[in-house]
């Protein structure tokens, strides 16, 4: 059983929402600087290890002393598994098969599968037309905003499919943390529980593929782009995902993943001096309509 939410999302939620897209859309700027000196699995233990850290720091400053059992202790392996260890693998391997472009318009159908699942699988959370239609209009958008990358590469098909299965955990992870509220644990323990879970998951996985990096030899703008990735992308970030999770339920905080991709354009315009073409324009109004379709109380008052 989990707690009912608010699927109707007032102004503190939409502002987190917002701040979290530029949070995960900042990972972008993080993870090109370190791929230069560091492999991927590297990347993703170095960032879930100093996350853990961060974040558990934050509950003992905080004063949150969980009462830890088997069951607790299950959920957040759980939720790392679904949320962070299959997702962050799949799309790591998809993407040395396909362009990022492609990676991201598939990675956006989160929430697609969101509203099925949570559907199926929570009663507070049904589907409605409304909702599924203001889905595939923000993902319609997020398309006309990266446009379609060339993918012909033979090995595509199955990059592709690995995309859409971390898509697809996503959706599982968004549900499955619901749990979390009913069992009343703090946001911030959730998110430091699952992450630490996670890290734990990936670091034996990451010693046996990535050949041993040379830490002594890495740069500091590297290092430096770890720590925003950690700091920053994940610790601050899953604070927030938590929150909007337990307040607004998984379908509305899966929106984030349709606002990622014009985080990222945003804020290459803003520091890296990229232009901005029509079509990205028209792809956000989409993005736009989309969400104000999925909020749904514009149109209910139209109706």
């Amino acid at each position: 059983m989990v707690s009912p939410v608010n699927t109707l999302m007032g102004v503190r939620e939409w502002l987190m929402l917002l701040t979290l897209s530029l949070l995960w859309g900042g990972s972008f700027f993080f993870i090109g600087v370190a791929v230069l000196e560091l492999q991927p699995l590297t990347i993703v233990a170095l960032r879930l290890g100093i996350a853990a850290s961060v974040l558990w720091a934050i509950v003992f400053f905080m004063k949150l002393f969980p009462v830890v059992d088997l069951k607790l202790l299950g959920a957040f392996l759980c939720m790392g598994i679904l949320n962070n260890v299959i997702p962050f693998t799949l799309i790591v391997w998809g993407q040395t098969q396909i362009a990022s472009g492609v990676a991201s318009i598939l990675n956006a159908s989160t929430p697609i599968f969101t509203v099925v699942v949570a559907g199926v699988v929570l009663s507070d959370e049904r589907a409605t037309l409304l909702k599924l239609l203001g889905v595939i209009i923000g993902f319609l958008g997020v398309v006309m905003v990266l446009g379609i990358p060339n993918a012909n590469d033979e090995n595509s098909f199955l990059a592709q499919l690995a995309i859409i299965a971390a898509a697809l955990s996503y959706a599982f992870a968004g549900v499955y943390g619901r749990r979390f509220k009913a069992m009343s644990i703090h946001p911030i323990i959730t998110a430091a529980g699952q992450v630490t879970a996670s890290f734990f998951v990936i670091l034996p996985i990451c010693m046996l593929v990535d050949t041993g990096a040379e830490f002594d030899r890495i740069s500091v703008e590297v290092w430096l782009a770890i720590a925003g990735l950690a700091v920053f992308s994940t610790a601050i970030a899953y604070v927030l995902y938590f929150r909007i999770l337990e307040s607004s339920g998984a379908t509305n905080l899966l929106l984030v993943t349709l606002l990622i991709p014009v985080s990222a354009i945003f804020l290459g315009w803003l520091f890296l001096d990229e232009k901005l073409a029509m079509e990205h324009f028209f792809g956000m109004g989409l993005i736009a309509l989309g969400l104000s379709v999925v909020d749904g109380r514009i149109w209910m008052r139209k109706n």
